[in-house]
């Protein structure tokens, strides 16, 4: 029997959201694996497929309900995947990963991974709401497995019957991916004229304070509450500054007057989409997160990373991105006056900011290292392959002998065939 590299597919809905997974296709690579990705088309995905150097394939999948285009792109993967004949297929973001897990179970694809990001109807209301925690039982029960990215939803998933216990897994202390906190996120590789150079850009005085927000300007991520907020604090603190960076939402957009107040404001400044953000993490002091609900916001690990002090509300994936009191501080969500007495705590004590990020670097580079999540991944899709009986084509054994979930010092599976495919 010819050999047959470990196939491995990533499924997200929108290209952007590849960057949860980014490095992981380079790092299964190592072990064997072939990686391909599909997202709906986009210049995000060309890139991703040049950066990971990996195989990407354009399926046109919309965020929203749309039971006809959603039909089509079902037709689509199923296609891709009887062809791939893949062993692994990942799953990300609801859509993807409602219509990656059917798709996959019809093409008897053998581990098939719902990776649940959060979940949207906690913010919804009646039938969205329903049609919302339906989509997500289908993509829990046509997984063999499901990861989860924190504790918390974890948590709300099993109480609310989503997924058996056993069936859904948190890796290591949460995220999808981790974080590079030595190199990428590292604040000692930003030369102090980046912070100055920054702030010079926008308009804003090297002795200002600057509070940052990264993320989609959406209602569902806090900006009237931020909004309300900074109208508070601005009045008594004539050098803060506020600092937006991320895209118009039209999905979930706050009031217009909202954004209209925030962008005549000289001294709020709204960046647009930027991903390139250790140097704009560099020029704040403060990093703010109002958010009504997360699975777990990368936004916040890459702050702690770059040593700084974080602003939360106590919801979801925030809850176990933000260590309250020691790493920043959670507030309550929908509550302007509590967000901006939490900010408060940090825009006049700089003492205080320096020791919460301090905390909040250590707290990273512990816990969250980007080449542990990648190591730990590998070994669970090692186990759960030899759970569905895959076995090893050049000695013909099950993975489970060789591995039994401890490989890291063992010789790594070269070549897989299908169990059952």
């Amino acid at each position: 029997m010819a050999n047959v590299p470990i196939i491995l597919i990533h499924v997200t809905t929108v290209p952007l959201s590849l960057r949860f997974v980014a490095g992981q296709a380079a790092y299964m690579r190592t072990k064997g694996f072939e990686s391909h990705a599909v997202s709906s088309p986009g210049a995000a995905l060309t890139q991703f497929a040049t950066d990971e150097a990996v195989t990407v394939h354009a399926v046109c999948m919309a965020r929203r309900i749309t039971p006809f285009r959603d039909l089509a792109a079902l037709f689509q993967l199923w296609k891709l995947f009887r062809n791939l004949r893949p062993h692994i297929v990942h799953a990300h973001t609801p859509k993807g990963g409602l219509l990656g897990m059917i798709a996959a179970r019809l093409a008897r694809v053998p581990v098939r991974i719902y990776h649940m990001h959060g979940l949207p109807f906690i913010t919804a209301t009646g039938l969205t709401r329903r049609i919302l925690m339906a989509t997500e039982t289908v993509s829990c029960r046509m997984a063999s497995q499901v990861l989860c990215v924190s504790r918390s939803v974890r948590s709300m998933a099993v109480d609310l019957q989503l997924s058996p216990a056993e069936k859904i897994h948190v890796l290591l202390q949460g995220s999808c991916n981790g974080i590079d906190a030595e190199t990428e996120f590292n604040p000692d590789r930003q030369h102090a004229f980046i912070r100055d150079d920054v702030r010079q850009r926008y308009g804003i005085p090297s002795d200002a304070t600057v509070v940052g927000f990264v993320g989609r300007l959406a209602r569902a991520k806090g900006l009237v509450e931020l909004g309300a907020a900074w109208q508070m604090l601005k009045k008594e603190h004539s050098d803060l500054h506020l600092l937006l960076i991320g895209p118009d939402e039209p999905g979930d957009p706050p009031p217009p007057e909202v954004l209209e107040r925030l962008r005549e404001d000289p001294r709020v400044h709204l960046v647009g989409e930027n991903w390139d953000t250790p140097p704009l993490y560099s020029t704040m002091d403060i990093l703010v997160l109002p958010t009504h609900r997360e699975g777990f916001p990368i936004v916040l690990l890459e702050a702690a990373a770059m040593a700084l002090p974080i602003v939360a509300t106590r919801v979801t994936g925030c809850l176990d991105a933000v260590q309250d009191g020691i790493t920043g501080t959670l507030v309550s969500a929908y509550d302007p006056q509590a967000l901006a007495a939490g900010l408060l705590r940090y825009v006049g004590d700089s003492a205080l900011r320096r020791r919460h990020g301090t905390a909040a670097r250590a707290w990273v580079l512990r816990d969250f290292s980007s080449a542990a999540m990648h190591e730990t991944i590998y070994h669970k899709y090692v186990s759960w392959l030899a759970e569905e009986g895959v076995v090893n084509v050049r000695s013909d054994r099950p993975l489970s002998d060789q591995a039994n979930g401890q490989i890291s010092s063992q010789k790594e599976p070269e070549a897989l065939s299908h169990g059952g495919f």
